[in-house]
């Protein structure tokens, strides 16, 4: 999987970063960031709940093929 981010949709409400603060954080301006090196999700079951729970849609995951 791929997590993005779209920065000119986030509010900066933080839900990622509570549900998945290992893969998710905000930034110096508030809005949330993917934790680099984690975009891939580094395999925490929480992410797909991280995605559902942001109020704007901001965050794509996007499935890759394991290799």
């Amino acid at each position: 999987m791929h997590i993005s981010i779209d920065t000119d949709r986030c509010i900066g409400s933080a839900q990622c970063a509570i549900a998945v603060p290992s893969v998710f954080e905000q930034d110096d301006d508030g809005l949330s960031t993917v934790i680099p090196g984690r975009e891939d999700g580094g395999g925490e079951p929480m992410v797909r709940e991280a995605v559902r729970a942001c109020p704007v849609r901001a965050i794509t995951l996007e499935e890759t093929e394991e290799a």
